[in-house]
């Protein structure tokens, strides 16, 4: 839902734990849709915060992407106490304070929106739909070419 420019506050689904070895597709939304991201290097510091904040959760993120508005991500838990709501808290809150700084207000809507990957769905649909937003958007032809969009998956027995 669409309303003026912003998108309604989205509210936790009750059914949902949030926690444990779980696949979501997560977007997140700039305040007034400030286009922080076309800033490389600053959605590169936020692309390392992720790492950080993916790793301190135990989550595998298999797509990202940092566009100029807004975050699409790929987030599966690695651990039965890996939490959703506290990486993205987390590092919501960490680039919302990197972005404080730079003197440049807040940095984001509140809330953000997710969904829970079915048990048979494959999650490369995910992998795909976030890799090819740029293109999409007409931002690239080849999604390739899009700077601020990769993975942060950690090889088998890692923690």
């Amino acid at each position: 839902m669409q309303l003026h420019g912003h998108l309604a506050h989205p509210h936790r689904n009750n059914r949902i734990s949030y926690t444990g070895r779980s696949t979501y597709l997560v977007t997140a939304v700039t305040r007034d849709r400030c286009k922080a991201f076309a800033d490389i290097e600053f959605g590169r510091l936020c692309e390392d915060l992720l790492a950080k904040h993916a790793g301190r959760t135990r989550f595998d993120i298999p797509a990202y992407c940092l566009m100029p508005d807004h975050i699409h991500l790929v987030a599966t838990g690695r651990e039965l106490d890996s939490d959703l709501r506290r990486l993205v808290t987390d590092w919501k809150q960490a680039t919302g304070f990197a972005w404080s700084r730079l003197s440049c207000g807040r940095l984001w809507q509140p809330g953000y929106w997710d969904r829970l990957a079915r048990f048979d769905e494959p999650i490369s649909e995910m992998e795909r739909y976030v890799s090819e937003n740029p293109v999409r958007a007409n931002l690239v032809t080849n999604s390739a070419d899009y700077p601020l969009t990769g993975a942060i998956v950690r090889p088998f027995g890692q923690h």
